[in-house]
């Protein structure tokens, strides 16, 4: 109850406005965090919690969705305080009516308004800060060259951290032999550095009561278009009017097909790191298949 009291506290202070007493609600948590909501009859909020450890990610969250909020795109819950009690850090989030379900008309909305947020463009690659893929630390320095920064920031980062994660020789060797021939997949591809969201998949969009798409959990920072249309392929994807709302707005290119296993093996490496199992032989085959690409 302290920490309810302590976020009573902290969401009157931000809004301006009295709030509590309150009533704590359950709400679909993920695989990191723990989640429920507030309400005091007139209001309510999204709050996760999780240990103080976790306080840069929730800050980092929190500015991903003020982001992506600026670009007008796509619905987000706007963030409204973050903050740590008790050994335990918070992000409180407006709480969203959403339905759990998507017409196939909100498909393809969600589908055009990815493809305007892509449209919201910096000078280079990267975000104004580090921040996180799940609970992994995910590196965003600014650089001009993408392949170079997906070299460094996510490939290999993610083949270091599945090392010590004890992946083996055969999937960080090959996966080495496949950073060392990049250049090889990007040909006559120069993308633009594209707002992203980061972790784009069906367990992280919804949609509103008035069929509105809504995207949350962001692993927000500034690429390839092309990675949130890979991550949106994987762990069931969206159904086919999401692809087509998409394309209506802003065609993929030619050679997207190839590149989507490199963006999914970013996301299946990430798996293992953070679940182990089954993803490594998964990442072991996307590797080869891109090896066999190039002729490495």
């Amino acid at each position: 109850m302290e920490l309810q009291s302590a976020l009573e506290a902290a969401i009157s202070e931000a809004t301006g406005t009295p709030f509590g007493p309150t009533r704590r609600g359950g709400a679909g948590g993920g695989c990191i965090n723990d989640a429920f909501t507030l309400s005091d009859g007139q209001r309510g909020f999204f709050v996760k919690v999780n240990d103080a450890a976790y306080a840069d990610m929730f800050e980092a969250e929190a500015d991903a969705l003020r982001e992506l909020a600026n670009a007008e795109a796509l619905r987000v819950p706007r963030p409204v305080v973050h903050g740590e009690h008790g050994g335990r850090c918070y992000l409180v989030l407006e709480q969203l009516d959403l339905s759990g379900r998507g017409s196939s008309a909100g498909y393809r909305r969600l589908g055009e308004g990815l493809a305007t947020l892509h449209g919201v463009t910096a000078s280079a690659h990267g975000w104004h800060r580090d921040n996180f893929i799940g609970a992994t630390p995910q590196p965003n320095r600014w650089h001009d060259d993408w392949a170079a920064f997906f070299r460094d920031y996510r490939l290999r980062h993610q083949l270091r951290l599945a090392a010590e994660r004890g992946a083996g020789r055969r999937v960080t060797e090959a996966g080495e032999r496949l950073a060392e021939g990049l250049d090889a997949l990007f040909r006559g591809y120069t993308p633009a550095p594209s707002l992203l969201h980061g972790d784009l998949w069906a367990g992280n969009a919804d949609f509103g009561r008035d069929g509105a798409p809504v995207i949350y959990d962001p692993a927000t920072y500034y690429g390839d278009r092309e990675t949130d249309l890979a991550m949106s392929e994987l762990f069931g994807g969206f159904p086919a009017p999401f692809h087509e709302g998409y394309d209506a707005v802003w065609p993929r290119d030619g050679g997207y097909a190839v590149r989507r296993d490199l963006y999914q093996l970013y996301h299946v490496l990430n798996h293992f790191n953070l679940f182990g199992g089954m993803y490594l032989s998964q990442s072991q085959r996307l590797i080869d298949r891109l090896l066999a690409e190039i002729g490495g």
